[in-house]
Order: structure tokens, then C-alpha cells, then sequence
């Protein structure tokens, strides 16, 4: 059985979303709630290699934090640096099966990872 794991954040709505498509599916689910328990440089950097998209698209642009830091969304280290010191900037739901990782906006976009 394919493991996958929801970077989570139970306030969001598309991370409900998210989890409640995963527990319907035939996958082993582990949820990390990524604000309680945050990911290092290392994890983000292997997420990065994983991850389809755009690195700008794990930032969510909007937030204050993100803001006032007046990072580069294209640039691979100020985008790692500025979600270790401020988790809450990174973008949710992420699934990731070890493989691949998909960003979950929207929730359905996940299913990808269930069907292969």
C-alpha cells in the first residue's frame, strides 16, 4: 500500500479537503501538521526536488510575514530560509509520497498521487 503524507494545517480549509480525500483512498496516510511541527532546511530542500510546480508556489505570497521579508519567490535559498523561520508562509495542503510531491490547491489536484 502507497504511503503518503499531508503536510497539514487543520484551520485551512483546502487542508481539510485535502485529508478527507486521503482518508477515502486506499493509501497509508501520516499527517505532519507543519506549524507544530516544522520542516528543517534538509526536508525542504528534498520536498523542493519533488515538488511539481514552480518553487514560487509553495510560498504563500499573501501572508504578512512573507511581506515584509521582501524575499525572491524564484530563489531556491530565501524561499527555504524564510519558511524555516516562518512556517506559516509555506503553502498548504502538500501530499507527498516520498516520490512526488503535489500542493493541494486545489484539494483535488492530490488525486494524482493516488492513482499512480
Amino acid at each position: 500500500m502507497k504511503t503518503i503524507t499531508l503536510l497539514h494545517n487543520p484551520r485551512c480549509s483546502k487542508s481539510r479537503e485535502a485529508l478527507a480525500l486521503l482518508e477515502s483512498a486506499d493509501v497509508e496516510l501520516q499527517i505532519r501538521r507543519y506549524l507544530d511541527e516544522p520542516l528543517n532546511g534538509e526536508e525542504l530542500r528534498a520536498l523542493v526536488a519533488r515538488l511539481d510546480g514552480n518553487i514560487s508556489q509553495l510560498v504563500r505570497s499573501n501572508e504578512t510575514d512573507w511581506k515584509t521579508l521582501g524575499a525572491d519567490s524564484s530563489n531556491l535559498d530565501q524561499v527555504i530560509d524564510a519558511i524555516v523561520a516562518h512556517p506559516r508562509i509555506m503553502q498548504r495542503p502538500i501530499a507527498d509520497d516520498g516520490k512526488r510531491a503535489i500542493i493541494g490547491r486545489p484539494p483535488e489536484a492530490i488525486q494524482a498521487l493516488i492513482g499512480e
